[in-house]
């Protein structure tokens, strides 16, 4: 990874920050993107300390507004020409129903359409880089997803199991057809699953709800370093450097359901992504 440029969203905590931690370590130049500046440059500090780099930095990014998103990238390509791997790791729980600054419903617009216009982007620098890399953390809850066509942004019968797998199976759609188009490109694009990792994820920050759960659950969970292990695997090594459209758990290719591998539902979330986010 020496000297390779590499983004992680949601990369002030958890899985997230594990990650910065360990390829900042291996020598890259590691760029967290996170919504709070306090949260980022706390998370920031430690990563440097564990890590023993200092080529880290922060960019605030706010994958729930697309304004901030917009901001962002355009920020990246004006200081740097490639980008050599995204990790798009951000993701939320939301137990009751919340939008994002543009509407959407918080699950599929912070953890599929904020990344679907991020990763669109910074296409550019990626396919500059020498191998470029895109890395979309899913999660073995898309099993249970489905897009919910007639209401996405799920205005009636809310319920969070239904909200967080159709942004997960979102995620493994978004990769599939992401990786047919980028076919004949240097630039490769493949999922995940991390595994049951014990994170902040699903903790209501302001009301503190779902500690008790969260801390019953913890001696069962994975860490977060290694959760972030398949993601590390999938950025660093040459074994997958051709490869892409898969899904991994355990930094091993997996299957998906016959849901998530329909290319016809996959085309047509990327055009209704595509309009939601303002591409076309």
């Amino acid at each position: 990874m020496k000297d390779k440029i590499v983004i992680v969203t949601g990369a002030n905590a958890g899985m997230g920050l594990a990650t910065v931690t360990k390829l900042a370590a291996e020598g890259a130049h590691v760029i967290m993107a996170c919504r709070s500046r306090e949260r980022g440059e706390t998370a920031l500090a430690k990563a440097k300390t564990d890590s023993g780099s200092d080529r880290i930095e922060l960019m605030l990014c706010d994958l729930g507004s697309l304004e901030s998103i917009r901001a962002f990238a355009e920020a990246y390509r004006e200081r740097f020409q490639t980008l050599d791997v995204l990790i798009n790791n951000a993701g939320v729980v939301a137990i009751k129903r919340q939008t994002t600054s543009d509407g959407f419903e918080s699950m599929i617009g912070i953890n599929h359409l904020g990344h679907f216009l991020l990763t669109n982007l910074l296409l550019e620098p990626l396919t500059a880089a020498p191998q470029g890399r895109i890395i979309n953390v899913s999660s073995g809850a898309h099993k249970w997803g489905r897009i919910h066509w007639d209401d996405p942004n799920l205005q009636n019968g809310y319920n969070v199991v239904k909200g967080y797998g159709q942004s997960k199976l979102a995620n493994i759609l978004f990769t599939r057809e992401l990786a047919d188009r980028l076919k004949g490109t240097n630039v490769t694009a493949n999922s995940l699953h991390p595994g049951a990792v014990s994170t902040q994820i699903g903790i209501d920050r302001k009301t503190g709800f779902g500690k008790s759960v969260h801390a019953l659950l913890r001696p069962f969970f994975l860490t977060p370093d290694e959760g972030a292990q398949t993601a590390i695997y999938l950025a660093s090594s040459p074994e997958v450097a051709r490869v892409s459209g898969n899904y991994f758990i355990k930094s091993k290719p997996a299957t998906v359901t016959d849901r998530a591998s329909d290319k016809q539902e996959a085309v047509r979330l990327w055009t209704w992504s595509e309009q939601q986010v303002g591409l076309t």
